[in-house]
């Protein structure tokens, strides 16, 4: 195994001031290698966008380190971050808002280069601008439109090519397909997945659509509440989940074929507020096999397979597995 693109270490941040401070992440420690997709999935409020803004420094942490190649990026200041920053780079969920209305798709394309010296004659902006879109499909003769004048699809297409345009080692896709019709999902999926197999780019792939993830993914960490309940690689994940929460997740899943049914577990009530975390196990108060130590105890995250961790008291398989359901 290669040495990590990026390491987490109980990576921290919380809004406002102790005692009523909302813990967004807290205490996340996980590792990304070159060229591998770590999907993030849980429930919305559960840190993950908090979590991408905080590998991007686009927000300071407030404890713990964030190693890129090494390098603890969590103090840098601003100016020594830019350099670092053409080696991370962002997939924004929304293709509409990401996009400058008042940029034409060629400059939206090549800012990046232009940001960072790489281009700078009017000639070099535009033949990188037509390198760049055909890269994703688009031609020529969209360099010269504006944002409103492109699909939904044709947009993250410039959102995504606008990302790879610095040859970037990290991306972190926040929900990159969730804005988009179905039709089209698929395709960008491709296309993401092309463009790292092209460039050797590394994923931080945020999603609530587990489809994708078991498209995408090389494995899978689960947040809830802040922090990581279970990370294991893909297969294990979809056939053998073993936290409570993970169970739950895969449950709502859709299975495809009309003859099998999925035992739904439908968790009680909300996810806790951040700012009130409960004690123990923070996913106890939903839990259907919480036992009295799961309320005083907060459990530690243990292997329980090569490259599988469960921070759960009580872990254990999914019988039904990720992928099937019994039949009727």
């Amino acid at each position: 195994m290669s040495e990590p693109l990026l390491r987490l270490e109980d990576l921290q941040k919380t809004f406002g001031r102790a005692p009523g401070g909302i813990r967004a992440v807290d205490g996340v420690s996980l590792d990304l290698h070159p060229g591998e997709t770590l999907a993030l999935v849980g429930e919305s409020g559960c840190g993950k966008s908090t979590l991408a803004r905080l590998v991007l420094r686009l927000t300071d942490p407030t404890g713990g380190r964030i190693l890129f190649e090494g390098q603890d990026i969590a103090g840098l200041s601003q100016p020594r971050m830019k350099a670092i920053r053409r080696d991370l780079q962002f997939i924004f969920q929304d293709p509409f808002s990401s996009l400058d209305p008042r940029m034409r798709a060629g400059s939206i394309v090549t800012e990046p280069l232009a940001v960072h010296g790489l281009v700078s004659q009017r000639g070099e902006r535009t033949s990188a601008a037509v390198r760049l879109l055909e890269a994703v499909g688009l031609s020529a003769r969209h360099i010269g439109q504006w944002p409103r004048q492109f699909s939904g699809g044709q947009r993250q297409r410039l959102g995504i090519i606008r990302a790879f345009a610095m040859r970037p080692k990290l991306i972190v896709a926040d929900e990159p397909v969730s804005a988009l019709d179905v039709s089209v999902r698929s395709q960008v999926i491709n296309l993401l997945q092309d463009l790292q197999d092209e460039q050797g780019t590394a994923y931080l792939f945020i999603s609530h659509d587990m489809a994708s993830v078991k498209h995408m993914a090389s494995r899978v960490a689960v947040m809830y509440l802040g922090q990581i309940v279970e990370i294991a690689p893909k297969s294990t994940f979809f056939s053998a989940p073993q936290h409570p929460y993970s169970h739950a997740l895969l449950s709502a899943v859709p299975i495809s074929h009309p003859a099998k049914v999925r035992d739904r577990i439908l968790l009680p009530g909300d996810p806790p507020s951040p700012a009130a975390i409960p004690k123990g196990c923070r996913f106890h108060p939903r839990c259907p096999i919480a036992e009295p130590r799961c309320r005083t105890e907060v459990p530690e995250a243990r292997p329980v397979g090569e490259g599988h961790l469960v921070a759960c008291h009580f872990a254990s398989p999914w019988p039904l597995g990720g992928g099937g359901g019994r039949p009727r």
